[in-house]
């Protein structure tokens, strides 16, 4: 709880309208809105002189987007790498220009960035036509609610104006709009660069009788029409001044007065509003959507973050499995089974993805059912939690719903508009596994190192469990902690139940790599010591157990493998005893590309262990291999 109010606490005014620019690398957004600014009279003194020199520097003709790339590597790399949030003055009403990254690496900025605008403006090269990025974003704008879409058909000068070309490009960004649910309020031919149809009516398009860029930006819906809606005030913080406690936040849609009284977050705790403070100004009597607010509850109260102010008659959803869409941002696939941390508005909660109902194709925008969500990818999931959620479900044009999950590292990992509680079919087994709260990060700095698997493949009687034994030895004499998963040992306790067919040694390595990865994720090197035969099977160990993951092939050749016979299992299989033996009756697929190439058949046990031994130190070391994902 802090000591004073925040400055951020201003007299109430009529909240700005957000209008997110999006588009595809290089369509113009940034020189849209540096023509835009221009045109209107938004820009400080002086602020043209600059762009004229800095496109001089380079040699171009007057370059609008300067005025948005200020970071210098934007300019080098002509891209813009950071949602840029501009406050705007159109007449007397206020706006925030939110310019949103184009380039594919720089997605999570523009989810962020996109979150709560009222409309978008969505920028297509005439000449090019819809892109791959254009796609994105559009099922973006569907994926976080944004209903007032204006497209801009850019650069239309490079079609010499031409309306027939001109329609066909608004046909084609049409049908791909058609697709995902969303339908444009407005098609503007536009040259930004020449400033046509920006802020004034373009004399080179007479066919064009719509409004211009400002025309629709005056039509677009006010944040206020939100006031109308049920209270929902997220506590953002608690302030201690003048022996009051102030409940502060910023009111995301209906109306509040003094005297209400609010329901307080899942405990349910009614309190009336006993005053609502201002900065430097006289106490309001009511307050509406779009204000930051600090008010004062009777009984005093105290709320923690995240607990959401509302009305006992209009109650948001209760829940603690939540089917969500996602976007997913990270460039290694979603499954089942992940944690993270949900955010929607100023609450944060645990929560694992229990299930994946439905990915999108992004070729055809069509859905199918899938185990993973790859780089990059839409779907529509299931969240669970082991408390209670409050939230309202997603609403197209509004804040409700819009969640977003982070990792352990704190980075944004995904945008996750919530669509309403998760029913549980007859029958189902409702298993909620959770991530723990202690990062690897963590546990390498505690131990010195980090957590990773090594996968030793190779014939019964290479020397896997031979040399998987020697190296935990090493490895723990130089203050590693490392275990070895070995395949008759696995065989003796948790796979006991399983024979030998593929089916089985297929659950055999799935049951090893899932016990591998628990035991990674601890911060511990694992040695897993097993024939694991079919590439198939071992590439079902690097799906489950995805980083940290080293393949390391034990090579020695068959004839070794007999002579060496330690268990006299070649023996048995020869003489008919054991069948579907690997490498008397049954295939032994070596690995393709190995980590690491061990040949046993020639080399000793001391050399190939301390071979084995410097990899993994090298590999888990803090310096090492895996460094990256720290």
């Amino acid at each position: 709880m802090s000591d004073t109010l925040p400055p951020s606490l201003t007299q109430s005014q009529d909240p700005a309208t957000p209008i997110v620019i999006v588009g595809h690398v290089d369509h113009g957004k940034s020189t849209l809105i540096g023509r835009l600014l221009h045109d209107t009279d938004n820009l400080q003194d002086g602020k043209v002189a600059q762009i004229i020199e800095s496109s001089k520097k380079r040699g171009l003709k007057i370059e609008w987007s300067f005025l948005l790339d200020s970071l210098q590597i934007e300019r080098d790399q002509g891209v813009t790498v950071d949602s840029t949030r501009i406050p705007f003055l159109l007449g007397s009403r206020e706006y925030v220009i939110v310019d949103a990254p184009g380039h594919r690496q720089f997605l999570r900025n523009m989810i962020t960035g996109a979150a709560d605008a009222e409309a978008a403006v969505l920028v297509v090269d005439a000449a090019e036509g819809a892109r791959e990025q254009t796609r994105r974003h559009a099922m973006l704008l569907h994926l976080i609610g944004i209903r007032h879409v204006l497209v801009l058909l850019n650069k239309v000068d490079l079609l010499d104006f031409d309306q027939a070309k001109v329609a066909a490009v608004e046909q084609s960004v049409a049908d791909l709009l058609k697709k995902l649910d969303l339908e444009a309020a407005l098609f503007i031919p536009a040259s930004a660069r020449d400033g046509d149809n920006i802020a004034s009516r373009s004399e080179r398009m007479p066919w064009y009788t719509g409004p211009t860029l400002t025309e629709a930006l005056a039509q677009v819906p006010s944040p206020a029409s939100r006031a109308e809606l049920p209270l929902r005030l997220p506590v953002q913080d608690v302030y201690r001044f003048d022996d009051k406690r102030y409940v502060a936040g910023r009111i995301e849609r209906g109306r509040v007065r003094v005297g209400d009284t609010v329901i307080i977050g899942t405990q349910k705790t009614p309190a009336k509003i006993a005053s609502i403070a201002s900065w430097h100004a006289a106490p309001q009597i009511s307050a509406a959507a779009g204000q930051s607010v600090a008010v004062t509850l009777e009984p005093d109260v105290i709320p923690d973050r995240g607990d959401l102010l509302h009305k006992a008659e209009t109650a948001p959803m209760a829940a603690s499995r939540i089917r969500a869409r996602l976007f997913w941002l990270r460039q290694e696939p979603l499954r089942v089974g992940e944690s993270f941390h949900l955010r929607l508005a100023t609450a944060e909660h645990a929560v694992t993805v229990t299930s994946i109902e439905s990915v999108v194709n992004l070729d055809d925008l069509t859905e199918y059912a899938g185990e993973e969500v790859p780089a990059e990818g839409f779907a529509e999931i299931t969240l669970s939690a082991a408390e209670t959620i409050l939230f309202d479900p997603f609403v197209p044009g509004t804040a409700d719903g819009r969640g977003v999950l982070v990792d352990r590292q704190q980075r944004i990992v995904g945008g996750a508009p919530l669509l309403g509680p998760a029913s549980i079919a007859a029958g189902e087994k409702v298993i909620h596994p959770t991530g723990s709260e202690v990062t690897q990060q963590d546990r390498a700095r505690a131990k010195g190192h980090r957590g990773g698997v090594f996968w030793l493949t190779g014939l019964s009687g290479s020397g896997k469990s031979t040399l998987a034994r020697a190296t935990e030895v090493a490895l723990f004499a130089e203050g590693v902690d490392v275990t070895v998963l070995d395949g008759d040992t696995l065989r003796a306790g948790l796979c006991k139940d399983l024979g030998f067919s593929e089916a089985d040694r297929t659950e055999n390595v799935r049951r090893a790599a899932e016990v591998a990865r628990i035991l990674r994720d601890s911060g511990q090197v694992v040695l897993v010591a097993l024939i694991s035969p079919l590439l198939s099977d071992r590439a079902l160990a690097r799906q489950i157990l995805g980083e940290d993951f080293a393949e390391i092939f034990v090579d020695a050749d068959l004839a070794t493998c007999e002579q060496r016979d330690p268990k006299g299992l070649y023996a048995a299989a020869r003489s008919g005893k054991i069948s579907g033996f690997t490498g008397i009756d049954a295939p032994y697929e070596p690995p393709l590309n190995p980590a690491l190439h061990l040949k046993t058949s020639a080399g000793s046990v001391e050399s190939e262990t301390k071979t084995l031994a410097s990899f993994i130190t090298k590999s888990v070391t803090l310096s090492g291999a895996f460094k990256a994902r720290s």
